[in-house]
């Protein structure tokens, strides 16, 4: 067994708990938290599982990675955070663990990540023999392996379009969907994550994976944005009230120039609410959130993803498929050698010996 470590028990901690609890090579060995009000607290409950795991929540760093566990999901965000985040990752690595997350946007294509990213990693891989892994579902599977496989199966590709699409009214983090994305903000107001190149910062590496991979030059990476604002008031479930004439819908895609032509595409479609920007694409269910690969060519391929958790939650799905991408990975890293790794370099195998398993 892989003794492993989940860092943070938010979104996507709490998903991460439950992979490594059922995955058959790996064992939990501690949860570290940041909230006072956590620590203590069971392993199983705050990922409720509905069951005690007798792991109880630390947030004593310094003794959990001096016991050296071989594996550490890192599930604290980097968002509002990446120098934090990167520190706590590079102290991981350099303590010999094998890491993995989704925190840090920059490496999610590590070959191109600037120096003050990749070199302190390298710098700790050299130093402690630990490795990492940066991925997710989008930016993550949903724009490398899934797209990249679908690719295959056409005769001619003419265009590679990566979507999602979402109610972000679902997502339980408002913070990050108001001030970050801008929804309820009035329409003068300019969300970071909406800043010129902060799409290409988060997305750009997976255009460029895309295109590595794809034996293609890219000429350029470029960026479009268009913005909606609600016609009407709108209450949601989980976060309240948005007023009219507040920012509703986003949409924005990130395209990778071959040729002078828009032929590697990720684009992002997001809503607080149905009634915004109804002439956008929907998920074709008509459910709150999907993701989709578009392959032009011949033939036309469109594969749509829609995946479910924590009370048939779309969100919350995305988030568990990040982690199954993360945590399925962990032991093909500890069987490989120390280093830093990206989507391209580690396998999206079966889930060999988990066919009906708890």
């Amino acid at each position: 067994m892989i003794p492993t470590v989940v860092w943070g028990t938010g979104n996507v901690g709490r998903a991460a708990v439950r992979a490594v609890e059922a995955h058959p090579e790996l064992s939990l060995a501690a949860v570290l938290v940041h909230s006072p009000a956590k620590v203590g607290r069971d392993a199983g409950e705050l990922a409720g599982l509905g069951r005690k795991l007798g792991v109880a929540a630390t947030d004593d760093v310094e003794a959990v990675l001096a016991a050296r566990p071989r594996a550490v999901v890192y599930a604290a965000s980097g968002d509002l955070r990446p120098d934090e985040a990167l520190a706590d990752i590079v102290r991981a690595v350099r303590a010999g663990a094998v890491v993995v997350t989704p925190a840090l946007y920059a490496l999610y294509d590590q070959r191109g990540a600037p120096p003050e990213f990749r070199d302190p990693v390298l710098a700790a891989v050299a130093d402690g023999g630990g490795s990492l892994f940066v991925s997710g579902v989008d930016p993550g599977w949903g724009n490398d392996v899934l797209p990249l496989l679908v690719s295959g199966l056409g005769s001619t590709v003419d265009a590679i379009r990566c979507q999602e699409v979402f109610d972000y009214s679902t997502y339980d983090q408002a913070d990050a969907v108001r001030d970050l994305i801008g929804m309820g903000h009035p329409m003068d107001y300019e969300p970071m994550m909406l800043a010129p190149s902060v799409p290409t910062m988060v997305w750009g590496g997976q255009i460029r994976l895309m295109a590595r991979a794809l034996g293609v030059e890219l000429d350029e990476i470029r960026e479009t944005l268009a913005r909606r604002a609600l016609d009407a008031t709108v209450r949601t479930r989980t976060m309240g009230e948005f007023a009219a004439g507040t920012q509703g819908a986003v949409r924005f895609e990130v395209q990778g120039i071959v040729g002078g032509e828009p032929r590697i595409v990720i684009e992002h479609v997001t809503r607080i609410h149905p009634s915004c920007a109804p002439d956008w694409p929907t998920p074709p269910d008509g459910g709150d959130g999907a993701h989709r690969v578009i392959v032009e060519g011949r033939p036309r391929i469109e594969v749509t993803v829609e995946a479910t958790d924590e009370g048939e939650n779309r969100s919350a799905g995305g988030n568990a498929t990040a982690v199954g991408r993360l945590v399925n990975a962990v032991d093909w890293l500890v069987d490989a050698e120390p280093g830093l790794y990206d989507a391209l370099d580690v396998p999206l195998r079966p889930a060999a010996g988990r066919l009906g398993r708890k």
